[in-house]
């Protein structure tokens, strides 16, 4: 879908059922609000991926030190205790992990109650076949030949 930019308006436009060519009025904007807007959401995504990694730090170091708490409150025996702070309580408990539910996983378990391998595979994929799909359009940042790694 070709378009072209000029201090004109801009709109989203598509071809119907017809080959009618529709346009959508409620989204027109100038040549300078769409740079504008393009100005703004490169500033957030840059902005979003230094909170990412400094989120990633966070969270790293936080289960560095939930480790280090664990290992010795379990060390000295005493993992059922109630550590007072400021704002509260922290209690040391066992948390259950559940791995993810792949399609890997259900084919294993499926392999344990059913044994024709056909079923199976019928089942499998009818799975993959009806999962829910939706289609949004979104924005993906490329960088550009000189920024890439070599």
């Amino acid at each position: 879908m070709p378009y072209f930019l000029s201090n004109t308006n801009i709109a989203t436009w598509f071809i119907d059922m017809e080959n009618k060519i529709v346009i959508k009025p409620e989204n027109l904007m100038t040549r300078e609000q769409l740079v504008d807007k393009i100005r703004n959401w490169t500033l957030l995504d840059n902005n979003l991926k230094i909170v990412s990694e400094k989120t990633k730090q966070m969270r790293d170091a936080k289960h560095e030190l939930t480790n280090q708490i664990c290992n010795y409150m379990q060390a000295i025996n005493r993992v059922d205790t109630k550590i007072g702070i400021s704002d509260g309580e922290l209690r040391i408990y066992n948390k259950k992990e559940y791995s993810a539910l792949t399609f890997g996983y259900i084919e294993r378990c499926l392999a344990e109650i059913i044994s024709d391998k056909s079923q199976i595979e019928f089942i499998m994929n009818y799975l993959k076949e009806h999962r829910e799909v939706s289609n949004t359009l979104d924005i993906r940042r490329l960088p550009s030949k000189e920024n890439q790694p070599k």
